[in-house]
């Protein structure tokens, strides 16, 4: 109430300053009644004159920018100002601090792995981040206020949003073809959708290869302990002469040996996927470990094919011993298996101009088509499903290659064609291998 009795002993002294002079000048005039009345009104007046320009000023500033400051009267209008201000202020703060919170949820939401996009009450599209622009085809500019429907065409997805349950996410190829996406919708506000996706094909890639992995596994494994029930069923119920009771001995052993080479296989997998990389600086002699592959192949192979070695003397691998020779010796082994009688197989070590060191097994053998070649290091995977069985193989042995070589830093590479034989090169990076001087004895 301090402005209001301000304003009115202001007004009053106003008025009375003005029929003071009124009464003077009426004075003068013979007319000090008149003066006085008419002075009254004079400073009245002119009271409400510089309230009004005061208040001019102030509405001037209001219907402007407010870019400057209010006007600085005093008394009951720059009181007025000065609140008007302040609470202009304090809202435009408000409106930044808002600005900012958003565009620091929307720069969260942008990083996110998976794509969010929000739909208002008629579907139209009101923001999307990049990863949800990059699944559904989209540009994030250009495509707003674009109903969704019209851009994103997939039948699964345009019933699965117009169908209004949405309970579970649906699952559909993006408009690429060249990834699985699924999708959830929830509702919220006033009939708005807010719409994830997330890319989910190497999900799916690995679920498919669980399921493969788990079949093949008891593909391979049914087999032999069907042949060994059958022959335990023999034994149990049909006498046998001795030759053939050694016969059947012989077929279960054979069984046996190749149930404990796939479970060998197997525990070799998992140790490899399971286990930390080996170390670069743990040096292993590379004549030393093809010399102690080419002893164990040439025992495999029993004198039916001529096996020989090049280079090696002087170099070293880093990494682990047991994973390099369990890789090579994979490697000849089927060189072995698949090499006719009298065949040719050669280990080679080699280095290229950029300092990596190649392991080399190469062949004459039946060799492979072209077709099968990105496969080979698939899990169980066999270019001819028989012939494999026929030689002892588990599928398992290229697929823990190619896990020792990628390991170790490096690569497998494969050059094959029907009847004329195949090689198969591991190749190291130049930071895992290390050559050193070689005596001249050697």
């Amino acid at each position: 109430m301090g402005w209001l009795i301000r304003r009115s002993l202001v007004a009053a002294l106003a008025v009375l300053a003005g029929m003071a002079f009124g009464a003077l000048v009426g004075g003068a005039v013979g007319a000090p009644r008149w003066g006085l009345v008419l002075g009254g009104l004079a400073g009245a007046l002119l009271g409400v004159l510089r309230d009004a320009l005061r208040g001019e000023r102030l509405m001037a500033w209001l219907r402007g920018a407010q870019a400057g400051s209010a006007p600085r009267d005093t008394g009951f209008w720059g009181e007025l100002a000065y609140r008007f201000e302040r609470a202009l202020r304090q809202r435009e703060r408000a409106v930044l601090e808002e600005r900012d919170r958003l565009a620091q949820f929307l720069s969260a939401i942008e990083a996110s792995p998976n794509g969010v996009m929000l739909l208002d009450a008629s579907d139209q599209i009101e923001w999307c981040n990049g990863v949800a622009a990059m699944h559904f085809g989209l540009d994030p500019q250009r495509d707003r206020q674009q109903r969704a429907t019209n851009l994103i065409r997939s039948p699964a997805f345009v019933a699965y949003l117009q169908g209004g349950a949405f309970d579970e996410a649906v699952s559909f190829a993006a408009p690429n073809g060249l990834a699985t996406l699924s999708v959830l919708v929830r509702p919220y506000g006033q009939g708005m959708k807010l719409v994830l996706s997330q890319d989910i094909t190497e999900r799916e890639r690995n679920e498919a290869m669980r399921r493969d992995f788990v079949a093949n596994v008891s593909h391979e494994i049914r087999t032999p302990l069907t042949v060994l029930a059958g022959f335990v069923e023999t034994l149990a119920q049909l006498p046998l002469a001795e030759a053939e009771r050694r016969k059947v001995f012989a077929l279960m052993e054979q069984q046996t040996q190749r149930l404990q080479t796939l479970v060998a296989d197997l525990l070799t997998l998992a140790q490899l996927e399971g286990s930390p990389r080996p170390p670069p600086d743990r040096w292993v002699d590379v004549h030393a470990l093809v010399q102690r592959a080419l002893a164990d192949a040439q025992a495999l192979s029993a004198g039916r094919h001529e096996l020989a070695c090049q280079g090696g003397l002087g170099a070293a691998l880093g990494g682990s011993e047991s994973e390099l020779a369990s890789a090579l010796g994979n490697l000849l082994n089927n060189a072995v298996r698949y090499t006719p009688v009298g065949g040719h197989i050669e280990v080679r070590w080699l280095l290229r101009e950029g300092g990596e060191g190649v392991l080399e097994v190469a062949d004459n053998g039946i060799g492979i088509a072209r077709e099968h070649l990105p496969r080979l290091t698939e899990r169980f995977y066999r270019v001819d499903s028989s012939r494999s069985r026929d030689t002892g193989g588990t599928g398992l042995g290229l697929a823990i290659v190619k896990h020792v070589a990628q390991r170790h830093g490096g690569t497998i590479e494969v050059d094959s064609e029907p009847g004329r034989g195949s090689t198969f090169r591991l190749v190291f990076p130049a930071a895992r291998v290390k050559l050193q001087a070689v005596p001249a004895a050697a």
